[in-house]
């Protein structure tokens, strides 16, 4: 009878969110506990359709530039970082950089994502002149970089600047916009567990409220698989969707989160010993973000961690961007995620799923449609890369 009044309860939850009801935090938290899991993808995906009939699925294309690998949080989970005074430390050279970025643009790229760890040994203005020159060298580059945790070593290292005039000075010296890694469980009995010196869950959020204030956009993550409980995973998607709504009811320029992205825990070379999540428990994750967030508009697969099969099935389960071509990535590869696609194997994945490939900018603006009467005559570049 329990199993039985189980099942009710998913049916009865699911059939609300596809009235455009919201679900509350308790509904949210028995849908984590159940594994009803092709039920919730088949939900995700009627919403998602309803919002992106035309089945376009976007990419962007992109690099991470990880400028320094110093980070005095030391956060359990990471198999990146150095600590500051390490022989195996580094900062790239502003002309390194440069070189990356122009090599992003030689194909087609548009964006890129510099993050690093939390350096005690870069002064503010050290980010500031590096925005400056990037943007005088490369005007039409999108910045989409530089997590929250960085930006609250920023405000330490400014000389008692605000949280907002650090984000402020940043964004006007050609930040554009701010990623969401960082995040991991916004809920601080686990990060006290996992990264006890990276912050609260507010301290991350304050980044983001501000930065939706005076105008920037941003993107927000979750990472299962560090010992949460589900009622945790369904609080932090409710922390997030507060955020929007916040933002929304706000007016502010910021269309707030443009995507959310869940991944799942690397435990290779990491001193955080967890098991791995299953694939089903990661298309759980994206099915269920896509259901309870209902203010977010894209939902990104994460080729990166789970590899492009399963980033495949997860445009299946609510996803309607397959993230970045990622040319370049090193933070997750340490930990022992390998997976790699290139221009052409993403075109392949996303129309074996059944989807349109289009090509699109930080603001997911639709820069191209690679369409069946155009597959035969995409550009040299696409081919090659």
């Amino acid at each position: 009878m329990e199993g039985g009044c189980f099942k009710v309860a998913i049916d009865f939850i699911l059939d609300k969110a596809l009235r455009g009801e919201r679900v509350t935090l308790e509904e949210a938290t028995a849908l984590f506990e159940s594994n009803e899991i092709e039920k919730m993808g088949h939900t995700a995906n009627i919403l998602m359709e309803r919002r992106y009939p035309e089945k376009i699925t976007t990419f962007v294309i992109g690099r991470n530039v990880n400028y320094t690998n110093v980070c005095d949080v030391y956060c359990r989970f990471c198999a990146f970082y150095r600590r500051p005074g390490s022989e195996e430390g580094y900062v790239l050279s502003d002309e390194t950089i440069f070189q990356k970025i122009q090599e992003t643009i030689d194909v087609g790229g548009t964006e890129i994502l510099m993050q690093g760890g939390t350096n005690p040994n870069l002064p503010f203005s050290y980010y500031t002149d590096l925005l400056r020159n990037i943007k005088k060298r490369f005007p039409d580059i999108t910045m989409h970089s530089f997590s929250p945790a960085e930006i609250q070593k920023m405000k330490v290292v400014s000389d008692g600047l605000s949280l907002e005039e650090v984000i402020r000075q940043i964004h006007e010296a050609g930040l554009d916009s701010l990623p969401g890694g960082g995040a991991e469980i916004l809920d601080d009995r686990t990060r006290r567990k996992i990264s006890r010196l990276k912050g609260s869950w507010t301290d991350w959020m304050d980044v983001m409220k501000t930065a939706h204030k005076i105008g920037m956009n941003t993107t927000a993550t979750m990472v299962i698989g560090l010992g949460e409980t589900m009622e945790e995973r369904a609080l932090h998607l409710m922390r997030v969707r507060d955020a929007q709504d916040e933002c929304i009811q706000n007016g502010y320029k910021s269309e707030g989160f443009l995507a959310f992205i869940p991944w799942t825990f690397q435990p290779d070379n990491t001193n955080l010993k967890l098991e791995r999540q299953t694939p089903e428990e990661y298309l759980k994750t994206v099915a269920i973000s896509r259901i309870v967030l209902d203010n977010i508009k894209h939902f990104q697969s994460s080729w990166v961690t789970m590899g492009p099969e399963i980033g495949k099935l997860s445009l299946q389960y609510g996803c309607d961007d397959f993230g970045s071509t990622m040319i370049e990535e090193n933070v997750v590869s340490s930990a022992g995620a390998t997976h790699k696609v290139n221009i052409s194997s993403t075109l392949d994945i996303i129309r074996q799923a059944g989807k349109i490939p289009a090509q699109r900018n930080t603001r997911y603006e639709i820069l191209r449609v690679f369409d069946d009467v155009n597959a035969k005559v995409e550009n040299d570049f696409i081919m090659q890369n």
